[in-house]
């Protein structure tokens, strides 16, 4: 060290008279990749809730005389083996595969927020059969499962959307019944115990508000998850059943033509990968800023 240095690192602290050193600030902005994701998503969104906006053709009207046409200015994404047009199909389908994943997540999240509440909060005796059939249902594989649910009570979205909501359950219910004690160990809830706060206030007070903060990171990551579930389960004739234009189904659809009409597959394909790692991405960005980390 020189004597410089010394000097420098001995000398008092800057008074009030003195320059202050300048505090740079945390920046917590938007990476591409993010961004290009939040794009993806919003017009995602656009084609499930007005897919009026982005297409006007109709998804279900064939056309066989232009059958397995190429993508071309009238038809952008082509057409499939009857004519109809593939990009009106692809837009009318998120409504489909992102109204299925959100009811499911819906589903899981309030039905896995009770059981993880009420696990957490209840005696050992009512604790432990629940978290037995947490740790059974997470030990089958997801889309197993959702199969297995599926063969009981049959084909459809609204089965589909009990299947998924199923098989998701356990990831919130643990992350619950987790949180729950925590907070149920946490000192202002202890004094409220202690000055004789009654039960059902207290959890819809001070329990309830400050175990569901996990709820949005899980419910945006597991979207994804439930939209893959929602085209394999379509894939297989579980789902939504033929003309309804579900992605999964038209992915069933086209796989004959695979050869000589590359674009009946791609398209949905894509679509169904872009949501999801986009999905994934913004997941993900939510979960660092939760745990306090630096996007």
């Amino acid at each position: 060290m020189t004597v410089s240095d010394r000097e420098q690192a001995t000398a008092p602290p800057p008074t009030g008279d003195g320059p202050v050193p300048a505090v740079v600030p945390r920046r917590y902005g938007v990476r591409p990749g993010q961004a290009v994701s939040l794009l993806i998503l919003a017009v995602v969104a656009v084609a499930a809730l007005a897919p009026g906006l982005l297409s006007d053709a109709d998804p279900l009207a064939a056309d066989p005389l232009h059958a397995l046409a190429p993508p071309s200015a009238p038809h952008w994404f082509g057409t499939d083996h009857l004519g109809r047009d593939v990009f009106s199909r692809v837009v009318h389908g998120a409504g489909y595969s992102l109204g299925i994943g959100a009811a499911a997540i819906l589903f899981a999240t309030v039905l896995g927020t009770v059981l993880g509440a009420l696990a957490g909060l209840s005696p050992r005796y009512v604790d432990e059969p629940l978290s037995r059939l947490f740790d059974v249902l997470a030990s089958f594989p997801e889309l197993l499962l959702a199969m297995l649910v599926i063969s009981v009570t049959g084909p459809g979205a609204g089965n589909v959307i009990i299947a998924i909501g199923l098989v998701q359950l356990p990831n919130y219910a643990r992350v619950i019944r987790g949180q729950t004690f925590v907070v149920r160990r946490s000192g202002y809830v202890e004094q409220a115990v202690t000055l004789g706060l009654r039960r059902p206030v207290l959890v819809a007070r001070h329990v309830l508000p400050n175990i569901l903060g996990p709820l949005p990171v899980l419910a945006t990551i597991g979207m994804g998850t439930a939209i893959i579930a929602t085209s394999g389960l379509s894939f297989l004739g579980m789902g939504p059943q033929p003309p309804d234009p579900e992605w999964g189904s038209m992915l069933a659809e086209a796989r004959n033509y695979l050869r000589v009409a590359w674009w009946t597959v791609l398209f949905p394909g894509l679509s169904v990968t872009l949501t999801v790692v986009s999905l994934t991405v913004v997941g993900r960005r939510l979960q660092r800023r939760f745990e306090g980390r630096l996007p």
